[in-house]
């Protein structure tokens, strides 16, 4: 799919819809008090420092010609507590938005990371972790301004603005309309400009995204490049991402600063209109001072106006981020609770398929019209052809997915009727990948089933044989290992994750390949305590060498969408059919 390829630009391209903005009000109401409060702060400190201009106009036409001294120094008092001021309110302001813009930054990353928690396995299969990683860092972190500081700012901008309006028709009519005689250039310019500048932005986005998601995949990877020498390739192929991302950003830098250029021109072609005009054609009516006050008016005026025209282009961009994030929190949770789930009793183990029909993409089919029944106890081993469909099978008992037909029971319960907690908490699972967390090796017994006892932890241990690797680690069982577990081999990771699984105590037991890294003696120690902790328990084993599976109550052999062939190991060795033909070419292997 094209959205599972590190290169393929996110579509960020989206009209201003208000109806993500209405969405994202939950996360703002619950500030509204302290938003409000900085949107007065501010506006107070912006009207202080108005004051300024008619301050010093009033000491050069007044106070200063009249060489009323006391006069000064009670003005320059004055101007100063206007500039302490709102230097003041603007760091109490600042304050209080960095909370909230920190808080809605928490409160969407823990509704966007409890969401990604439910999603099913097929919503991992389908994207790189990168993008995802964009979406919960990069994204939030953008909304979470625009959310707090970006409405306050744009409501801020519009008041300092008209603030500034009033100051200045209040100095002078005439000059007043010269400075706004510069607004028609301006919004041509930003007619022009705005489009360019939001897509140029938007292509930064997606180039960072690319970049992100083929840096996750190549950390992930990094022992397979070494392994098949693919640097020198997978530098060429991140040097273009890079270069991409760095071309698209001094690109956006480019025609940011064209606006800037843009509106400075104009404040200095107004300003010199000003002196002209004013020194020239107005001297009789206007003064120095107000020459002066009307100049600094118009400095100011046309900055609201610049960072409105950045909010809106803020305001665009972000709109496009909130709708990735609220498309990812939408993700639909396929395989979730039905509305009338119940909890699932203490179950024996009986386990049946009844006609099952599966897809992972909707059209080929994977497993069709798949029916058998498993007693308590027994123990089951699952053989075959690779994507024959052998881990499908046991995905589907823990409800990783959902079935297309058919039904999944387990004691008579269809697993889909009862809640996927009450489920999976008697199942145990190990699957292939043997994922080991950053944490203490205790962390990763213990992961699910945070109140095992030590004893408890050491029993199963010593039944998979990792007890003796684990006590002799520098720390033990208190022994910190990295993501993944880089310190340890993969069969310890693999005899840890197998541990973690038996420590659940499980009624039915999935193995997929869980010895696959585990080498021949570790694995006839092993067997030994598996047979009597496999005893009344239901199993479900996946392995690749034949051998180890030959004492399962029974054989299935997996093939052409269904179970071709099932029995015991000497069953289906006397019908010399297609388990016959996969044992006997082991044989000849080894």
């Amino acid at each position: 799919m094209a959205r599972n390829k590190f290169d393929v630009d996110e579509t960020l391209e989206t009209p201003f819809n208000l109806s993500h903005l209405k969405r994202a009000t939950k996360y703002i109401k619950k500030h509204s008090f302290s938003m409000i409060l900085s949107l007065i702060l501010s506006a107070v400190g912006v009207i202080a420092t108005l004051f300024g201009p008619k301050i010093i106009q009033y000491a050069l036409d007044k106070t200063i010609p009249d060489k009323n001294i006391p006069q000064l120094i009670f003005l320059s008092v004055i101007l100063l507590l206007t500039i302490v001021l709102s230097v003041t309110l603007t760091t109490i302001r600042s304050r209080i938005m960095t909370r909230v813009g920190q808080e809605i930054i928490y409160d969407i990353r823990k509704d966007l990371f409890a969401h990604l928690q439910r999603l099913p396995f097929q919503y991992y299969d389908d994207r790189p972790h990168g993008k995802i990683l964009t979406r919960i860092i990069h994204y939030v972190n953008n909304v979470s301004d625009m959310l707090s500081n970006g409405i306050i700012n744009f409501i801020l901008e519009i008041f300092n603005l008209l603030f500034i309006l009033v100051f200045m028709f209040a100095t002078s009519v005439k000059l007043s309309l010269i400075v706004l005689a510069g607004l028609p250039i301006f919004l041509v310019v930003m007619f022009f400009l705005k489009p360019i500048q939001r897509k140029t932005w938007q292509q930064v986005s997606n180039k960072s995204s690319n970049m992100n998601a083929y840096l996750h995949e190549s950390l992930d990877g990094a022992k397979i490049t070494q392994i098949f020498t693919r640097e020198e390739e997978n530098k060429e192929i991140f040097g273009k991402l890079n270069g991409g991302y760095r071309k698209a950003w001094l690109r956006a830098q480019y025609f940011g600063n064209l606006v800037w250029v843009a509106v400075d021109n104009i404040s200095t072609w107004v300003v010199a209109a000003l002196y002209l005009i004013g020194v020239l054609f107005l001297e009789p009516m206007v003064s120095f001072g107000i020459i002066f006050a009307m100049t600094s008016y118009a400095a100011r005026f046309w900055q609201p106006i610049l960072n409105l025209a950045n909010l809106y282009n803020n305001f665009i961009n972000s709109i496009a981020y909130l709708e990735r994030i609220f498309e990812t929190m939408d993700e639909p949770v396929t395989v979730d609770d039905a509305d009338d789930a119940y909890e699932l009793p203490q179950i024996t183990g009986q386990v049946s398929f009844d006609h099952v029909t599966f897809s992972y993409d909707g059209t080929k089919n994977i497993l069709e019209d798949v029916s058998f029944d498993i007693t308590p106890g027994e123990s089951i081993a699952l053989v075959g052809p690779t994507g024959a469909g052998k881990t499908t099978i046991v995905n589907l008992i823990s409800r990783f997915y959902n079935i297309n037909d058919g039904a999944v029971l387990i004691d008579g319960h269809d697993v889909s009727k009862v809640t996927l907690n009450s489920l999976r908490s008697q199942l145990g699972i190990m699957l292939q990948d043997s994922f080991i967390f950053s944490g203490t090796i205790l962390d990763n017994l213990r992961y699910g089933k945070l109140d095992a006892t030590s004893d408890e932890v050491r029993v199963a241990c010593e039944t998979v044989c990792a007890n003796e690797f684990i006590s002799q680690m520098e720390n033990g069982y208190f022994t910190e290992v990295n993501e993944r577990g880089s310190r340890l081999s993969q069969g310890q990771k693999q005899l840890i994750a197998f541990a973690r699984t038996l420590l659940a105590d499980p009624k039915v037991l999935i193995l997929d390949e869980a010895t696959s890294s585990i080498d021949a003696k570790t694995e006839r120690q092993l067997q030994q305590g598996l047979n009597e902790l496999l005893k009344g328990r239901t199993s479900f084993i996946i392995a690749h060498r034949l051998s180890t599976i030959k004492n399962c109550d029974k054989i299935m052999y997996v093939s052409n969408k269904g179970i071709t062939e099932c029995g015991t190991h000497d069953e289906l060795i006397a019908k010399r059919g297609d388990y016959y033909k996969l044992y006997t070419a082991q044989l000849q292997e080894a």
